[in-house]
């Protein structure tokens, strides 16, 4: 196993990767009374909710539908109702095991169950295990824009067990490694190089390979958190790609495309902005494309009319005064995030990507 920690001061808290972890019951030592409310979905209960054990713990279950559609607010009214008729008070723990849909949501539920109570994330996809998981931002939809609605609420703790990886449909894998190669994108070249050195492993599911993988996203993830929580200024450039792959999924109801499959597309997009803008060599936008494509995700967005997806985008929490603001490449491992580009090259983005 291995174990890292989000520094917050009194909100830090262990991150633990490894195989096995849903049956050792580390997720006891979390649980701050002997009761807690487990939140997951039909698709993953029936799958790990036996397995996890919290020897001492008298779990109550919550099963949600399964879906992107359903992190909306009338959703959460599920949670809250097994919390009120089961009378947990503010000592109260839940427990998300799911992917990010459910880690998001619960952890909502948490932020907002008597002004805050304590959670547990065990995520369940890689997805959520490299990123949405780690760094206390929970939320749900709205139709007219992803995680409009929301509240920064650390949890406990974050338990990745790699052995449920394994069974990960081969759609849900590639949309997970999408996360995996934003951060060598973002702020760790070395961690690209290996991404390019080790895709094949990746795909055939080697556990020290994808071990690995999860760790370093943790560990990036981690230290940018630990230096901006609330997203001031650093924390935000977690978002490269995130901006053009959100106006996808709010263009498409948040049915047909996976999170990662979006932001995929939003990677290959903000490259290749960023080389119109001069700041990125081709060369660079063409080694970020080929790699997501070794991974089997889409490089190119839906056919969104180019008015209505600049309009979607404007959307977007890191907009200020009105002002679009993008997180951008000026190389692989190095991002900005910046309102001061020219409009003509997001014009140019997306007219080459019709």
């Amino acid at each position: 196993m291995r174990k890292l920690e989000v520094a917050l001061g009194e909100r830090s808290y262990p991150i633990y990767i490894g195989g096995g972890l849903l049956s050792s019951g580390i997720g006891a030592e979390h649980v701050v009374t002997d009761r807690a409310l487990l939140v997951s979905n039909e698709t993953v209960a029936p799958l790990y909710a036996d397995r996890l054990a919290l020897p001492g713990i008298d779990v109550q279950r919550v099963i949600l539908p399964d879906g992107e559609r359903y992190k909306r607010l009338e959703t959460c009214e599920r949670v809250y109702d097994a919390l009120i008729e089961g009378r947990f008070d503010r000592s109260a723990t839940i427990v998300a095991l799911g992917g990010g849909v459910i880690g998001d949501l619960a952890g909502f539920c948490a932020a907002t169950y008597q002004r805050g109570v304590g959670y547990i994330q065990i995520p369940t996809t890689l997805l959520a295990q490299v990123d949405s998981s780690v760094g206390g931002k929970t939320g749900v939809n709205h139709p007219k824009g992803k995680n409009m609605i929301g509240a920064f609420h650390q949890p406990r703790a974050v338990i990745a067990d790699t052995d449920v990886l394994a069974t990960l449909p081969n759609r849900e894998l590639a949309a997970g490694l999408a996360e995996v190669v934003k951060y060598g994108l973002i702020r760790d070249r070395p961690f690209f190089d290996w991404l390019e050195a080790e895709a094949e492993a990746l795909l055939r599911r080697d556990p020290e390979a994808l071990a690995h993988a999860v760790a370093e996203s943790c560990r990036n993830k981690a230290a940018v958190v630990a230096a901006d929580e609330r997203e001031a200024g650093e924390r935000a450039l977690l978002n490269l790609g995130h901006t053009f792959g959100h106006a996808i999924e709010t263009y498409t109801g948040y049915s047909s495309w996976l999170h990662g499959e979006a932001v995929a597309v939003g990677l290959c997009m903000a490259a290749r902005m960023s080389v119109e803008l001069g700041w990125l060599a081709e060369s660079e936008w063409e080694r970020t494309r080929r790699l997501l494509e070794r991974f089997g995700l889409p490089t190119e967005p839906p056919p969104i009319p180019e008015a209505q997806f600049r309009e979607l985008m404007s959307v977007d929490k890191k907009s200020r005064g009105g002002r679009l603001r993008l997180v951008l490449l000026q190389g692989v491992g190095d991002a900005v995030v910046t309102a001061d580009f020219d409009p003509a090259a997001l014009d140019r983005t997306l007219a080459t990507h019709p």
